[in-house]
C-alpha cells in the first residue's frame, strides 16, 4: 500500500492566500479520509488503483460541507472583513463541491461521481431534520451528538458496497466509533469559542441548567464570557471528555479483535490524535 499522503495532495486545493488571509477553513477530517483509504486499498479489487483518488475527492467534497457549515448567516455583524469572510466561505465551499466532479470526470470514474452526489442529497435531508429539531429546541444532547455523527460518516458510506462483504461490518463498525471520536474532538474545540451555540455542549447545558440559565440559552441572550462560566459551572468540558474517552475505547475494543490483521495495523494511528487532546484537556481541567 502506497503511504497515506491526502492531507498534502490536499493542499493544492485548499491552500490559496485569499482564503488564509482573510477567512478560516474548517479541519481536515484526517481520521475519517485515512481509514477509508486503508479499507480502499484491502482485498485485490480495483479500487486499490483508484484509493487516493477516492479519498481525495472525498476529503474536497468533506471540506465543502463543512466550509458551508461554518458560514454565519447574522445579518447585524458589520465590517467589510466579516462580509468578504462570509463571501470566501461560500465560494470556498462551492469550488471545493466542484472539483471533486472534475477530478472523478478526468479518470471517467462516473459511478463515483453518482455515489458521491448521491451521498451529498442523503447529507443536505439529514441536516434539513436536524435543523429542524434544533429550532424547534427539541432535541437532547444524545440526539444532537448521534445525527452529527450519521451526518459525518454519510459521504463515507457511499462507498460501503465497493468493498469485501467480509469487511463491510468491521467498515462500518470502525466508521461509526472514528466519527464520534472527531465529532466530539471537534465539539470539544468549537465549545469555546463564539460558534458555542448549539453545539454538543449547549444542548447538554440546556438539559442539567437552572431554569434561569436555560432560559438565557434559550433566548440567545449570553456572551462568550456567560458561556463560558456556564461551561464550568456544569463541567461540560469534562462531560465531553469523557464521551471522548468512551468512544475512544469503543474502537481500542474493535481493533483488539482484528489485532492479527496485519492488513489493517495502520488504523490504530488514526486515534493517536484523540488520546492527545484527551491528554491534553485532562491537564487542562487539572490546572483550573
Amino acid at each position: 500500500m502506497k503511504p497515506y499522503r491526502i492531507p498534502q495532495l490536499i493542499k493544492k486545493y485548499v491552500e490559496y492566500d485569499m482564503i488564509q488571509k482573510h477567512t478560516e477553513l474548517p479541519p481536515f477530517p484526517d481520521a475519517r479520509v485515512q481509514l477509508l483509504y486503508i479499507f480502499l486499498n484491502q482485498g485485490t479489487n480495483r479500487m486499490n488503483v483508484n484509493s487516493e483518488l477516492f479519498s481525495l475527492v472525498t476529503s474536497l467534497v468533506q471540506m465543502g460541507i463543512d466550509t458551508h457549515e461554518t458560514i454565519d448567516t447574522q445579518k447585524d455583524k458589520p465590517g467589510e472583513g466579516f462580509m468578504r469572510s462570509r463571501q470566501l466561505k461560500v465560494l470556498a465551499g462551492d469550488y471545493f463541491s466542484s472539483r471533486f466532479y472534475q477530478l472523478l470526470a478526468q479518470k471517467g470514474q462516473i459511478e463515483a461521481v453518482t455515489r458521491l452526489s448521491q451521498a451529498i442529497c442523503d447529507v443536505n435531508v439529514l441536516k434539513m431534520n436536524l435543523y429542524g429539531k434544533m429550532k424547534s429546541l427539541l432535541l437532547s444532547a444524545e440526539e444532537y451528538l448521534r445525527q452529527t455523527v450519521q451526518l459525518n460518516m454519510q459521504l463515507f458510506l457511499s462507498f460501503t458496497p465497493l468493498f469485501e462483504e467480509s469487511l463491510r461490518d468491521l467498515w462500518n463498525a470502525l466508521l461509526r466509533g472514528v466519527s464520534e471520536c472527531e465529532t466530539l474532538g471537534r465539539e470539544m474545540q468549537r465549545s469555546g469559542d463564539d460558534w458555542y451555540l448549539h453545539s454538543y455542549s449547549y444542548w447538554h447545558i440546556l438539559e442539567v441548567a437552572s431554569e434561569e440559565d436555560q432560559q438565557m440559552l434559550k433566548e440567545s441572550i449570553i456572551d462568550i464570557k456567560d458561556w463560558k462560566k456556564l461551561m464550568l459551572k456544569y463541567k461540560a468540558g469534562e462531560h465531553m471528555a469523557e464521551k471522548l474517552r468512551q468512544a475512544l475505547e469503543s474502537v481500542q475494543s474493535i481493533l483488539k479483535n482484528i489485532k492479527g490483521d496485519s492488513r489493517l495495523r495502520e488504523i490504530g494511528i488514526i486515534l493517536e490524535p484523540f488520546q492527545h487532546q484527551l491528554h491534553t484537556s485532562g491537564s487542562a481541567v487539572g490546572e483550573g
